[in-house]
């Protein structure tokens, strides 16, 4: 990497790190080390590891301006995801904005669980393998980015999957990110809210599984939101109504609607959507109810299948 040699407080690699670091910890930017660092990566299209091994590569008037720039716009609340405009997700580097709320580690559960309970039923039915998921239709409902639908399609390269969201512009941006890693031949995109109510589950059900990452903050917890979510994140995204568990009804009877027999139903839950939401995955609709725990030990995925002898309608 080429840069160009002069001298001043932010001239080199080291020193504008350190400048970087010093502006985000007196603004009381949360883990202000790695936001600097993520932010200089990205104004020198580099990685960690030339980053500590070059500390004395001298910046250009450029590099310098637009760094000491982003750095002034994370002081002031913009999200780091949105200044570099990627995040990494189950592995994989998706572009996120405005448009789209950002993946979040804890939505890697939802990934984890349908892949072992997916796993497991085909076991406990005597079928073995998934066999790269041949033949399975899966649902993501509410795509936003399409990291989840992304990362279960390359985690399944045969099987194919639906993908909605209310937003046309977050599902623009989901498109770009399932073209970028070679899935978007076997996502349909579909602009409806959660599964499309009466018009998509008419019909016989289709769907092998469903899975979904939710709105769940309740409106009455705006005010407590860090600003950076709050102000730089979309509402429609965030928000599942007042109390934020409002939506989960419409969306498990959908998904009784569309799920063959024995078809599994992942969600994510938010931190106090549990005692709101597992009863609506009571018998004898649903069997082999699961909930996971996240790292810091809240219920964040709950996990259910629709019985084989009934179908909600």
């Amino acid at each position: 990497m080429e840069v160009a040699k002069k001298s001043g407080p932010a001239s080199d690699v080291r020193n504008a790190l350190k400048t970087g670091i010093a502006l985000l910890r007196d603004a009381q930017v949360s883990s202000f080390t790695l936001a600097a660092e993520l932010l200089l990566l990205h104004v020198l299209g580099s990685n960690r590891a030339w980053l500590y091994a070059h500390p004395e590569e001298h910046l250009s008037d450029e590099q310098q301006g637009r760094f000491l720039a982003l750095v002034a716009r994370r002081a002031a609340g913009e999200p780091v995801q949105h200044l570099t405009g990627h995040q990494e997700f189950w592995g994989l580097e998706f572009e996120v904005n405005r448009d789209v709320l950002i993946p979040r580690p804890e939505t890697e559960h939802v990934i984890e669980v349908a892949l072992d309970r997916l796993a497991l039923r085909e076991l406990r039915s005597g079928r073995g393998p998934i066999a790269g998921g041949r033949g399975m239709l899966i649902a993501d409902v509410g795509t936003g980015s399409g990291c989840i639908a992304v990362s279960l399609a390359r985690e399944f390269p045969e099987a194919r999957f639906y993908a909605s969201d209310i937003s046309e512009a977050a599902l623009a941006v989901a498109r770009r990110n399932a073209e970028r890693h070679g899935v978007s031949s076997r996502i349909e995109f579909s602009s409806s809210h959660l599964l499309g109510g009466g018009n998509a589950c008419a019909g016989p059900p289709r769907f092998d599984a469903i899975v979904s990452n939710p709105p769940y903050i309740g409106r009455r917890e705006a005010a407590s939101l860090p600003g950076e979510v709050r102000d730089h994140e979309p509402a429609a995204a965030l928000f599942g109504g007042e109390e934020g568990y409002e939506l989960y009804g419409a969306l498990t009877r959908e998904a009784a609607a569309q799920l063959k027999p024995g078809g599994l139903l992942v969600l994510e839950l938010g931190h106090i959507s549990l005692a709101a939401v597992q009863p609506l995955l009571a018998e004898p609709t649903w069997s082999y109810v699961n909930i996971t725990n996240d790292l810091a030990g809240i219920p964040r995925v709950i996990a259910a299948e629709l019985a084989r002898e009934t179908q909600a309608q």
